[in-house]
């Protein structure tokens, strides 16, 4: 039953639209990094929950890629979020009318449905430990319920760490 429950999750998260943007400095050698650190205020827009969540499956997806966490870091990491208010086009419509051959009188309305939803931004940059200049960044914008489950919340950064992630180093 429990797997059911997060495939359809799953299913859920995949129908919402997220696009990631990226950006780098094209100078860099990206293969002189090998270890990083996250900046000691990371997670600005982040509740404190979200920032550990984020924190560990960045140094997880990171480690695939053979970076290690270290005291004295090749570069930093600081992760922000932006959330606004999703317009809700999903809507129940309710008209009310009359009408004659000479007049008329209506009103309609909305009811939307499917509860709250927002916009949210996730920033990733990764700042050269030696010159603190940024060199890669990266952000993904997607529509998400306002309420989440921590299991919820824990999947959606997974997924969006990962597609984060999926063009870091650049080629």
């Amino acid at each position: 039953m429990k797997a059911v429950k997060y495939f359809f999750l799953l299913l859920l998260m995949s129908c919402g639209t997220s696009k990631v943007i990226y950006d780098y400095d094209k100078k860099i050698d990206f293969s002189q990094f090998k270890s990083f650190h996250f900046f000691e205020d990371v997670g600005n827009g982040l509740n404190e929950f979200d920032v550990k969540r984020a924190t560990a499956i960045l140094e997880s997806e990171l480690s695939k890629l053979g970076l290690t966490k270290v005291e004295n870091p090749d570069f930093f990491i600081n992760i922000k979020a932006k959330v606004t208010e999703a317009q809700n086009r999903n809507t129940i419509g309710i008209g009310i009318g009359s009408g004659g051959r000479n007049g008329g009188f209506g009103i309609s309305g909305g009811i939307p449905i499917g509860g709250k939803k927002l916009n949210e931004e996730i920033i990733i940059e990764f700042v050269n430990a030696t010159t603190n200049e940024l060199f890669w960044e990266a952000s993904l914008i997607s529509t998400i319920k306002e309420s989440r489950k921590p299991e919820e919340r824990e999947l959606y950064l997974s997924k969006a760490i990962q597609k984060i992630l999926a063009k870091y180093p650049p080629k």
